[in-house]
């Protein structure tokens, strides 16, 4: 079986408080795209789960998400028969596109299917949500959804199912750890709430966004669905970013060279170091990724809603 790992975006992502099991509270706006990796699953005579891949980023044992989606299956379902699973990837490793969370999703989808399991897509997202809180957004199988809580709970946006988005992607070639972007997160967040906050803020522009996000999936929505996107790029939002570019300026230095070639609409997806800009058509992407290939930095690529 032969499957399509799509990638994400988040267009919003705003991170709350840290709950008791270690995780933030999020809402976000997830879109996905047409960046994307393959999976192909084999069944076994016996019942080992095994990881093949032609990148040598990504782990090939029990530490792979993809491997746990397998095994938490099989347990769940009390299934005896392995697999082997055959990872392509195009996606950046490591990227804050989600490429892992898209693998494992395939994996829950797909054996469904391959071993008959009957399955709902709700109990499936269920199974997703213990693997990672980006998990249900591929399972839910929608263009455009809103998360909530971890991001785990997610609704599909149709006001925005028609929606077809161009962009430019430009990926650095760096590691983000979001273990320390979310440290680094709460820091601050500690500091701004330390008496006085005014002298902090005045101090700190960049802590503004911490404690209050200008925009919302609403106002995306809206901006989005009317093509306005003057209005898109002041609504485009992510707590992390300040946080992630404070830590690699590299980031910030694609955010500045997108806008220096005239992209409205820039963000940070995740907890990067992916940063996209929104377009109005593929032939405005493919000249934009004309103009930013060549640089030993970082890749670029132009991907679509999809």
């Amino acid at each position: 079986m032969i499957l399509t790992s799509r990638a994400k975006l988040n267009l919003y992502l705003k991170v709350g408080s840290k709950r008791k099991d270690h995780y933030h509270t999020l809402d976000t706006l997830f879109e996905r795209i047409d960046l994307c990796d393959k999976i192909v699953l084999t069944p076994r005579i016996d019942s080992r789960i095994k990881i093949t891949s032609d990148s040598r980023q990504i782990p090939k044992d029990a530490s792979n998400i993809a491997w746990r989606a397998a095994r938490l299956i099989q347990k769940t379902c009390r299934v005896n028969q392995g697999l082997d699973i055959k990872i392509i990837k195009r996606i950046p490793v490591g990227s804050g596109m989600g490429g892992g969370s898209s693998n494992a999703a395939c994996v829950l989808v797909g054996l469904n299917k391959l071993w008959k399991l009957g399955l709902s897509r709700k109990r499936l997202m269920d199974l997703g949500s213990q693997l990672g809180a980006d998990v249900p957004f591929f399972i839910a199988d929608s263009p455009f959804a809103i998360g909530s809580q971890r991001g785990d709970k997610v609704s599909s946006l149709k006001a925005l199912s028609r929606l077809r988005l161009w962009h430019v992607l430009v990926v650095p070639k760096l590691h983000v750890s979001t273990a320390k972007v979310y440290q680094k997160w709460d820091d601050l967040v500690q500091k701004v709430r330390l008496p006085p906050l005014d002298d902090i803020l005045s101090k700190n522009n960049h802590l503004t966004g911490l404690t209050s996000a200008v925009s919302s999936v609403k106002l995306i929505t809206l901006a989005l669905r009317r093509k306005d996107f003057s209005l898109l790029g002041k609504a485009l939002f992510n707590s992390l970013e300040q946080v992630s570019i404070n830590l690699h300026p590299q980031i910030g230095r694609v955010k500045k060279k997108l806008s220096s070639l005239g992209v409205k609409s820039i963000l940070m997806s995740g907890s990067g170091p992916a940063v996209f800009g929104i377009v109005s058509s593929k032939k405005e992407a493919l000249s934009l990724v004309r103009q930013l290939r060549g640089n030993r930095y970082w890749q670029a690529y132009v991907a679509r809603t999809v």
